[in-house]
């Protein structure tokens, strides 16, 4: 984006807000490729990102009225898609447990033989099996290379309490890993 991006962001904002279908498609085009990137990132899946970024732009005509101006509308526009993430990752554990409980009855009990070395692709299994803020902290600041500071904006908490997050974050990764 250009220096002017911010201002002619809250143009296009003010006139969307009042019902400018125009201004509302400008937004979009500005904005589509940054809400898919950040679905993007957070589920690892084209598909479900383009799903996340669908849903987000069917939300933002009555989102877009709540936001108020005291962030960035990128930050804002962020925490928006991370909700729709959110909400879909919780509709796909609703379906796990349920299709878990539906095993667990179906198949004999084996337990699972170990793998001796630890792959990437298990630590992100383990980061996205962490409870909510944890797991938003460590991807923000890890994943997405936010600082503590911008995390917090994100998150809504201090930048004290992303930190407390990560901690334990850690301290939970310790011990599944």
């Amino acid at each position: 984006m250009h220096d002017d991006a911010p201002d002619r962001d809250q143009a296009l904002l003010a006139r969307a807000r009042t019902g400018d279908a125009a201004a509302f498609e400008a937004l979009l085009v500005t904005h589509y490729q940054y809400i898919f990137r950040v679905a993007y990132r957070w589920l690892g899946h084209e598909s479900d990102a383009e799903d996340v970024t669908q849903t987000v732009c069917m939300r933002l005509p009555v989102a877009i009225r709540s936001f108020d101006g005291r962030a960035a509308f990128t930050s804002w526009l962020y925490r928006v898609t991370l909700n729709a993430v959110r909400d879909l990752q919780r509709g796909r554990q609703r379906q796990a447990r349920l299709a878990d409980a539906v095993a667990v009855l179906a198949e004999d009990s084996h337990p699972p033989e170990q793998e001796g070395a630890l792959h990437l692709a298990d630590i992100w299994r383990a980061v996205l099996a962490l409870p909510e803020k944890k797991r938003d902290a460590v991807m923000l600041v890890h994943a997405e290379g936010l600082s503590q500071a911008e995390a917090a904006g994100i998150m809504g908490c201090k930048e004290v309490t992303v930190a407390w997050h990560i901690h334990k974050a850690r301290k939970i990764l310790r011990e599944v890993l």
